[in-house]
């Protein structure tokens, strides 16, 4: 028998996400093979829409091996031949569903440097984004295991947070992205973490279960050498593999100038990657009301209720302060109470005081509004 749910989440993705039309080509992707019950509901689906469905799968146990051996000739040749197919696609869907998220650890950072700049940036970030494009997990066993929870209870849990009502959140979201692209000055108080920094003229966008499902996050960027002051990361991140914890950054005029956490040596191997890297390429504010704890995956992570990430690399097309880099790394904050608090401030008007947005225009955003 079809789980109900699955049939649902592959018709929002189809419909609202991506919003595929007849005639057009999708690529569903699928990393691991836990995804294929979706991806098959997924081909199903945009078959009956009549659009055109391709796949790709990708094992990380192989790609792990080309990795390790990986030159440059070679990365090329792949980006090269993937770049061709995507030129090729209206739509993209990507179903992450590895059994093991830390596979490529052990792979040098020279390595994954190169396989990121040459493969990944072309590929993706610019081929890929100027689609329309969506990315989610898929609930399996690895994911409940990073989660700390049964696998029936993931389950649970995933669906519900990504079969929400976006369009309830779209609405709410609106209040919100009127006010930032109102703003010049942002400052953020919280434990270990006093921040500074201009939002003038960058616009802010609304993630409303587009291009990222689970959803629920606006977000904007700095203007790139405003940053000052600094910042504690209370939850953890990673970055290739890599678990970092208690990371904290020092700005001055936008640059990181000094970075910190359980592995200083590699952070700051990731932070010299190139220029950009030691600047900031996003801010945004996460939403979603039933993501309350950090999973260990930052498409969850980074919508958490009550939280912000202030993210080090790249900036978005969408709210672009000019900054160009081959990373693009989320790292959240959470600001509820038991995560010790803290306060967002717009133009010396507090907006948001422990997680709670306290200015009426922006309540509707609050959790006990959006479930």
């Amino acid at each position: 028998m079809k789980d109900k749910r699955i049939e649902k989440l592959a018709n929002n993705l189809l419909t609202h996400s991506v919003r595929l039309q007849k005639n057009e080509n999708i690529l569903i992707e699928v990393i691991g093979e836990d995804g294929i019950l979706l991806a098959k509901e997924l081909m199903r689906q945009a078959s009956k829409i009549g659009a055109r469905p391709f796949f790709n799968i990708i094992n990380y146990e192989l790609e792990k091996i080309m990795l390790e051996n990986l030159t440059e000739d070679q990365i090329k040749v792949y980006a090269k031949h993937d770049l061709v197919r995507m030129k090729d696609m209206d739509a993209y869907i990507g179903i992450r569903a590895s059994t093991n998220t830390a596979e490529f650890v052990d792979i040098p950072s020279e390595k994954m440097n190169l396989y990121n700049s040459l493969y990944t940036d072309p590929v993706h970030f610019e081929e890929r984004c100027s689609k329309k494009w969506c990315i989610l997990r898929y609930p399996n066993y690895s994911m409940a295991q990073m989660s700390n929870m049964s696998t029936e209870k993931f389950e649970d849990f995933f669906f519900k947070v990504c079969n929400l009502d976006y369009s309830k959140m779209s609405k709410a979201m609106d209040a919100l992205v009127e006010l930032m692209n109102k703003t010049d000055k942002v400052h953020i108080i919280g434990n270990g973490t006093d921040l500074n920094f201009s939002i003038k003229g960058i616009g802010a966008e609304k993630c409303m279960g587009e291009s990222n499902i689970p959803d629920g996050e606006v977000f904007t960027a700095p203007v790139k050498n405003s940053v000052n002051g600094y910042i504690t990361y209370n939850t953890e991140t990673r970055y290739n593999g890599i678990r970092f914890n208690n990371v904290r950054f020092e700005f001055e005029d936008g640059k990181i100038v000094k970075a910190t956490s359980n592995d200083t040596n590699e952070i700051n191997k990731i932070l010299d990657i190139d220029e950009g890297a030691r600047y900031i390429g996003e801010f945004a504010i996460g939403v979603n009301p039933y993501i309350e704890l950090p999973v260990g995956d930052t498409l969850f992570d980074e919508k958490i209720k009550g939280s912000f990430h202030f993210t080090p690399g790249g900036a978005i097309e969408e709210a672009d302060n000019g900054n160009r880099s081959s990373i693009h790394w989320d790292i959240v904050n959470i600001q509820r109470p038991e995560f010790g608090g803290g306060e967002i401030w717009f133009d010396n008007v507090l907006i948001r005081k422990d997680g709670i947005f306290v200015l009426k225009e922006l309540e509707a955003l609050n959790p006990e509004n959006l479930v």
